[in-house]
């Protein structure tokens, strides 16, 4: 979602070239057989092969296939994207053979040096030539830990919005019914969230509770967590997770969402729905200052609270932050280019 906003410009230029590089397997399922064609977006031109849920290991293939990579293709920057071990990996590799590097989203931080993705933030961040941040907090935090003279951080805002505004008038209204009446929407996907399953009950109780359907488009480790839960729950429609397009459509016409993801946060704020995070913080702060985020971390009775004024159309009032605009891939290829 966060790449094809890039290809766009980049095609639009006569004095630029690339190549997407997928550090996975070309059947991998996490790569839905619509996504590409839902993105309007190319395939990758080259699969890694990486396959391992050790983070480790991955950080160790992606940087061994990735030199290889680089051995037989001419490159001046590596573009890397968010925060996963395969990101860090490449972010590696890529200053190993001084070649620059750009990354994107560059500043976000939760300060929790215990999660993984914290570090590979640290390390990819130290060592990138471009840091390209979505918000103003991210901005002064990649500029305050800049490692380098030679670093130059540049807030070009939420390249999300890029794609948002790119598909708004292609969403797809999915095949479910009920969808004329007010619903919510579940999302789901963090390991330690998903692992405290009767910390997870007594939140979701109270949404089960509220009296609003709850539509949960899950997959994997989501989806068989929330089946044992709740394996009869007039209220809750668990289905597979859903295309990018229907999924848009979903969210974008909620009465709420309840998520875990700072992405689903983003969209909801660009929607001026009302969110529910299951987290004491987030990395996307512009969400909760000037957005319809809010955080309720594990406590069931904030939840309550907020679920009450999300049905009495009380949600506190919100607005679009700055650069927002859908420009901020253009603004990324300009600043390279230059």
């Amino acid at each position: 979602m966060k790449v094809a906003p890039l290809i766009r410009a980049i095609e639009k230029q006569d004095n630029a070239t690339y190549q997407l590089v997928f550090s996975g397997s070309e059947d991998d399922p996490s790569l839905e057989p619509t996504l590409f064609e839902d993105l309007q977006m190319p395939r990758p031109h080259v699969y890694l092969g990486v396959v391992s849920q050790r983070l480790n290991e991955i950080t160790a293939q992606v940087m061994g296939q990735f030199d290889k990579y680089l051995d037989k293709h001419e490159t001046d920057v590596v573009i890397v994207v968010d925060d996963l071990a395969s990101t860090m990996a490449a972010a590696i590799t890529a200053k190993k053979r001084g070649i620059k590097l750009a990354h994107l989203v560059a500043g976000t931080r939760s300060f929790d040096i215990n999660m993984p993705k914290e570090i590979n933030r640290l390390v990819i961040d130290a060592l990138s030539d471009f840091l390209f941040t979505a918000g103003v907090k991210s901005n002064s935090v990649a500029t305050r830990e800049q490692q380098s003279e030679h670093s130059q951080t540049f807030l070009v805002g939420n390249i999300l919005m890029d794609t948002l505004r790119f598909n708004r008038n292609r969403l797809q209204k999915p095949s479910i019914e009920g969808l004329d009446k007010p619903y919510l929407v579940l999302t789901l996907n963090r390991k330690a969230l998903l692992a405290d399953k009767e910390g997870l009950r007594k939140m979701l109780d109270c949404v089960i509770n509220s009296g609003l359907r709850l539509v949960a488009p899950l997959r994997g480790q989501a989806y068989q967590v929330i089946s044992e839960l709740y394996q009869s729950a007039p209220n809750l429609l668990l289905m597979e997770s859903l295309p990018y397009l229907e999924f848009g459509w979903l969210t974008a016409h909620a009465a709420g969402v309840i998520t875990d993801s700072g992405n689903v946060a983003e969209e909801a704020t660009f929607n001026g729905v009302p969110c529910i995070t299951l987290n004491n913080y987030t990395e996307h702060q512009e969400t909760v200052t000037q957005g319809t985020n809010v955080l309720v971390g594990g406590d069931p009775t904030l939840m309550a609270q907020y679920l009450d004024s999300l049905k009495k159309h009380e949600w506190k009032s919100s607005s679009l932050p700055d650069r927002w605009d859908g420009r901020t891939a253009e603004r990324i290829v300009q600043i390279l280019l230059n």
